[in-house]
């Protein structure tokens, strides 16, 4: 059995970022659990915020400039709050307007520290396909989501590996893998 730390332990807010069916919700969770945190899910903050159930319908009720406006919103409130959580962003949150500057700004005063899980397009592509449709991963260019996938990648990879301060290229299982990642969170924010 893992020894746990208590969250005093971490002076930063802990951020995944990374493309949908990267993994952020699932290791975020599992993170939270193990440092005894609160997991504050980008996503279901923006929604609620909106008054809509998925981000489907918020794209389509609202449109997708609102949405990203009040991504960045959540974002900025999550990051604000004194004590440390572990955050998952949504797959696009980084690129909401004024979101890459919000990260950069707390990740200079080191109030946050940033895993990018960066998977291949063939991998993340593989485990779209392993899952139905879900409403909360609209299409982004018209292509479908598990088509658009490389394009979104190309588009996205150079900010996110530019914000990240680790970058997980290889994932394992969502346990190991948040074990890794709160062990390096640990040795960073003492």
């Amino acid at each position: 059995m893992t020894e746990h730390t208590p969250h005093a332990a971490v002076q930063s807010h802990l951020l995944l970022l990374g493309l949908r069916a990267s993994g952020k919700t699932t290791i975020a969770r599992i993170i939270a659990s193990q440092a005894d945190l609160p997991f504050i899910d980008i996503d279901e903050h923006t929604l609620r915020d909106l008054g809509v159930s998925t981000v489907a319908q918020a794209w389509e009720t609202l449109g997708e400039p609102a949405f990203r406006a009040a991504e960045t919103t959540a974002l900025a409130r999550a990051i604000s709050a004194p004590d440390p959580s572990v955050i998952a962003l949504g797959g696009g949150t980084p690129t909401a307007p004024g979101a890459a500057d919000i990260l950069r700004e707390a990740r200079a005063r080191h109030s946050v520290f940033l895993i990018y899980l960066r998977l291949d397009p063939d991998t993340l592509r593989e485990r779209l396909a392993s899952q139905p449709d879900d409403p909360n991963r609209p299409a982004l260019t018209g292509a479908g989501a598990h088509d658009e996938i490389r394009q979104i990648f190309n588009q996205r990879d150079h900010l996110y590996r530019d914000l990240a301060d680790l970058i997980i290229e290889r994932a394992t299982t969502p346990e190991q893998d948040a074990s890794n990642i709160l062990s390096v969170w640990r040795s960073q924010t003492q």
